[in-house]
């Protein structure tokens, strides 16, 4: 007799760490969009495993791709390549259309494409000096950034809460506002690189300002430092295109660097830096990073399976279409203050009572009791990111049941 999801939680409490505190739920399954937890209890997931699960679960061409790789070959270390990586190496610099002379690295998630993209910052601020003669050590960030918690990423990302217990931390990086002003009164010749996201998901879906990373792409040009494009969220099709920033760049520019992870692999660990021309990618040489299980051919297999399904599919135009109605349809909703759209990619700020009010919370508890998954990047405001394959019935129901979800999760409030 297997063990209900009660007993499973308390064992994952009396034996896992609790960096994630208690989980929800114990998920056993997942098919298409829906979702199955250890009770048998099917959910439609309108998270995607934060954006991770591109492709849905269990897709027939993804079971059937890391299945084969898995009964040939899975690890075999960076002392040897594969031609399962120089494949989805391939692969990447052709869906992003990167310029001759661009290179990718494999990492294992976003965290670690950023500490990567960290390190070229570093390195390109030796190979290019300050106008003290100095080497470059100052990396701009964005305020609301969030770029990973390992020490190198988590110096990129703004939010105190998840740097104080860590600092100090990695030094000479400094958050900006969002702005065009802000910009130009910071970018200098003492920069070595400017990273941005262009569309911050974790602070529930706000994109750049209108005309910010083209600005940036000729200031950073302007004073000789890198522009790195986080795209670990917003990339993989989940906006509508392969890159958000092909919307928020003049064609033919280029930031210097790209890094990406989530959707990437459809479920499997796999992250990746896409440094852009040959210049930028000369800048980190043999010995000056690297990685146990980066690009092995069980995660690029996996990730190859999933772009040709985003591709061969039409996802793409699918998170546009179905993206679309789905935030029209939300907008609608008189408990809806706002929404932002970005294909899949979609924030709700719901109406509160005050600002204080911990609704959006409340509203992701409702919501798993009446089967929906979601989440709440602050006290008033709802994420989607469900996987690229959703369908606008399959939204449609959220829709319909989001008014009562919500007037269930007042009621709650008001007796807790």
């Amino acid at each position: 007799m297997s063990e209900s999801q009660n007993e499973l939680l308390q064992d994952y409490k009396d034996n896992l760490l609790g960096v994630f505190g208690d989980p929800a739920l114990v998920l056993t399954e997942g098919q298409g969009v829906y979702v199955t937890d250890a009770n048998g209890k099917k959910y439609l997931d309108l998270l995607g495993g934060i954006a991770v699960n591109s492709i849905g679960y269990a897709h027939p061409d993804w079971v059937a791709a890391v299945s084969e790789q898995a009964g040939k070959l899975a690890h075999i270390s960076n002392l040897f390549t594969s031609p399962q990586g120089i494949s989805l190496a391939h692969q990447l610099l052709e869906l992003t259309d990167a310029p001759e002379g661009s290179h990718v690295f494999f990492a294992n998630s976003g965290s670690e494409a950023n500490e990567a993209a960290f390190k070229l910052a570093r390195r390109h601020g030796a190979a290019h000096l300050g106008p003290d003669g100095a080497p470059r050590t100052r990396v701009l960030a964005l305020e609301n950034a969030f770029h990973g918690r390992t020490m190198g990423s988590l110096a990129l990302t703004a939010k105190d809460a998840y740097r104080a217990p860590f600092e100090p931390l990695p030094g000479g990086v400094t958050h900006i506002p969002a702005t065009i002003e802000a910009l130009e009164k910071e970018l200098d010749g003492t920069v070595s690189a400017l990273i941005v996201e262009p569309v911050q998901g974790e602070s529930g879906v706000h994109a750049l300002p209108e005309g910010f990373l083209a600005r940036a792409r000729e200031l950073t040009r302007e004073h000789g430092a890198l522009l790195i494009v986080d795209e670990v969220q917003s990339g993989i099709g989940r906006t509508g295109q392969w890159l958000a920033t092909t919307a928020q760049l003049p064609e033919g520019e280029f930031p210097d660097a790209i890094t990406l992870a989530k959707g990437l692999g459809g479920g499997f660990p796999i992250g990746a830096m896409i440094t852009v021309g040959s210049d930028v990618s000369s800048l980190l040489t043999a010995g000056q990073h690297g990685t146990t299980f980066g690009g092995n051919p069980l995660a690029t297999a996996a990730a190859s399976a999933t772009l040709d399904v985003i591709k061969n599919e039409g996802l793409l135009g699918n998170a546009d279409v179905v993206g679309a109605h789905l935030a029209a349809a939300l907008k609608d909703l008189t408990e809806v203050r706002e929404v932002r759209q970005h294909g899949l990619l979609i924030g709700i700020d719901l109406v509160q009572d005050s600002p204080e009010q911990a609704l959006a919370p409340a509203v992701v508890t409702a919501a798993r009791e009446a089967g929906f998954i979601i989440n709440a990047t602050g006290p008033g405001t709802v994420r989607l990111a469900p996987p690229l394959i959703i369908t606008a019935q399959e939204t449609d129901s959220f829709v319909a049941a989001l008014p009562g979800i919500i007037s269930d999760a007042r009621t709650a409030l008001a007796g807790s």
